[in-house]
C-alpha cells in the first residue's frame, strides 16, 4: 500500500509548488542555482549599504537616488555590448571573470569602511563599474542556461530564478539594515565578498561554453546583428513589448510615497508595506509555480498575466483599505513573475545559440529602463492630475495597449512551446 498511495500523494506537491527538477537533474545548474541565490543576497546587502553609506555622507536624498541613476546608465549601455561579447566569447570565461571583478568590487568597498575612506564619488564610481560587471555576467549566465538543461525544463529553471531575484530583493536588504546597524558598512561589504564565492565555485565547475556558431561566420559578434535579428522575430519582440506596457504604463512604485499618505494615512512604514507587497506576491509566484511547466502556450500565459498584473494595479488604485490594497499588489506581483517565466524561457527557446547573449543583453536594457520610466510616467501624471489617475488609468492603459500588440502580431497568442517560432 505504501508503494501505490506515496506517488499519488506528491502529485498535489509537483501541481502546486516550484518543480525542482532542474536542480535534481543537472549539477551543474544546481551549483549555479544556489551560487547565483547566495551571492544574489550578498549584492543586495551591498547595494542597501551604499545608499545608507551616501545618506551618512551627504545627508542628500537626491545624492541617494543618484545611485541609481549610476548604475542605470552603464546597465543599459553596456548590456547590448554585454551580450555580444557572451555571443563570441566562452561565455563561463566571460561569467568567471565578470564576477571576479564585482567581488573585487567589494573587496574594495570593504577596505575603504575599514578605512575610514568615505568619499562619494568613490562610490559612485564603484556603483557604475558593479553595473558594467552586472551587464557582462547577466547575458553570458542566461545564454548558458539552455546548454545545461533539456527545453522542457527552461520554464521550471526560470521560475527557480525569479526565486533568487526575488528572495534576494526581500532578504538581502533586510540583513543589510542590520548588519550595517550592528557592526558597520565594512561587515556588509566583507559578507558580501564571502558570499561571491559560492558564484565564482559554480562558473569555475562549469564546462566550456563557446556559442555555437553558424558555419561561416567569423568575428566579434555585433549588436546591430543582433538588433535586425530581433527585427525578423515578432514573437520574441512581443515578449518585450507585453513588458515594456507593464512597466512603462502600469509601475506605482513612484506614487507610493503619496498614496500611502493620502490614501492610508501612513508613513515609511506604510511605504515599505506597498513594496514589499509586490516583492511577496512575486516570490510566492515563483515558489508556487510547479503548473507552469505544463502550459505549452506561452504567448496566451504571458498575455494573460500583463493583463492580470494591470488590472490588479488598476483596482489598487481605487481600493482605500490598506491590507485590500496589499492584497492586489501582492497578486501583481505574482502575475509579474508568471510574465516574466514564460518571457524568458520564450527567448531562451525560440533564439538560435549564437543569439542568446545579444537578446538577453536587449532583455537587461528592457528590465532595468521600463521601471525607471514608469516611475517617471506615474510620478509625472501624478503631479499633473492625481495619484488615483496615475495608478487606475496606467494599470487600464497596460491593457488597453496589450490589447492592440495582440490584436497587431495574432500569432503570438498561438506560440507553442513544442514547436517554438521566434
Amino acid at each position: 500500500m505504501t508503494r501505490t498511495t506515496a506517488p499519488t500523494r506528491s502529485r498535489p506537491r509537483r501541481r502546486i509548488f516550484a518543480d525542482l527538477t532542474p536542480l535534481r537533474t543537472s549539477h551543474d545548474y544546481r551549483r549555479l542555482w544556489v551560487g547565483g541565490t547566495i551571492s544574489w543576497i550578498g549584492q543586495a546587502m551591498t547595494t542597501l549599504a551604499i545608499s545608507l553609506q551616501v545618506y551618512d555622507i551627504t545627508g542628500s536624498s537626491f545624492s541617494v537616488g543618484l545611485v541609481g541613476l549610476f548604475s542605470l546608465v552603464p546597465l543599459v549601455v553596456f548590456g547590448l555590448y554585454g551580450g555580444a561579447i557572451a555571443d563570441t566569447v566562452d561565455r563561463r570565461t566571460l561569467g568567471l571573470y565578470s564576477s571576479l571583478g564585482a567581488a573585487g568590487l567589494s573587496v574594495a568597498l570593504a577596505a575603504a569602511a575599514l578605512l575610514d575612506y568615505h568619499r562619494v564619488w568613490f562610490l559612485y564610481a564603484v556603483v557604475a563599474l558593479q553595473a558594467v560587471c552586472g551587464a557582462l555576467t547577466g547575458p553570458a549566465r542566461s545564454a548558458m542556461i539552455p546548454r545545461l538543461l533539456p527545453a522542457e525544463q527552461l520554464p521550471a529553471a526560470n521560475a527557480l530564478n525569479s526565486v533568487t531575484m526575488t528572495s534576494g530583493a526581500t532578504v538581502g536588504p533586510m540583513l543589510g539594515g542590520l548588519i550595517v546597524g550592528w557592526w558597520g558598512y565594512q561587515a556588509a561589504y566583507l559578507i558580501d565578498v564571502v558570499t561571491f564565492t559560492a558564484a565564482l565555485y559554480a562558473m569555475w565547475r562549469l564546462p566550456s561554453m563557446k556559442p555555437d556558431r553558424a558555419e561561416g561566420t567569423r568575428g566579434r559578434a555585433s549588436v546591430v546583428d543582433g538588433l535586425r535579428f530581433l527585427g525578423t522575430r515578432p514573437n520574441i519582440r512581443m515578449t518585450f513589448f507585453s513588458d515594456m506596457a507593464a512597466m512603462v504604463l502600469a509601475q506605482p512604485k513612484a506614487v507610493f510615497p503619496a498614496v500611502a499618505v493620502l490614501w492610508f494615512d501612513g508613513d515609511a512604514k506604510t511605504v515599505g508595506l506597498l513594496v514589499s507587497a509586490i516583492a511577496a506576491g512575486a516570490l510566492l509566484g515563483g515558489l508556487v509555480s510547479g503548473w507552469q511547466g505544463r502550459v505549452r502556450r506561452h504567448g496566451l500565459a504571458i498575455l494573460i498575466s500583463v493583463a492580470a498584473w494591470g488590472l490588479a494595479i488598476a483596482v489598487f488604485g481605487l481600493t482605500r483599505n490598506l491590507w485590500l490594497g496589499l492584497l492586489f499588489l501582492a497578486l501583481a506581483g505574482w502575475a509579474d513573475t508568471v510574465s516574466m517565466v514564460f518571457r524568458s524561457t520564450m527567448m531562451q527557446a525560440a533564439t538560435p545559440d549564437e543569439m542568446r547573449g545579444r537578446l538577453q543583453g536587449v532583455f537587461i536594457v528592457v528590465v532595468a529602463g521600463g521601471p525607471r520610466l514608469g516611475d517617471f510616467f506615474a510620478g509625472t501624471v501624478a503631479d499633473l492630475t492625481s495619484p488615483t489617475v496615475a495608478v487606475t488609468g496606467g494599470g487600464l492603459a497596460c491593457v488597453a495597449v496589450l490589447g492592440l500588440l495582440a490584436l497587431r502580431w495574432r500569432g503570438f497568442a498561438r506560440y507553442d512551446a513544442r514547436s517554438p517560432q521566434a
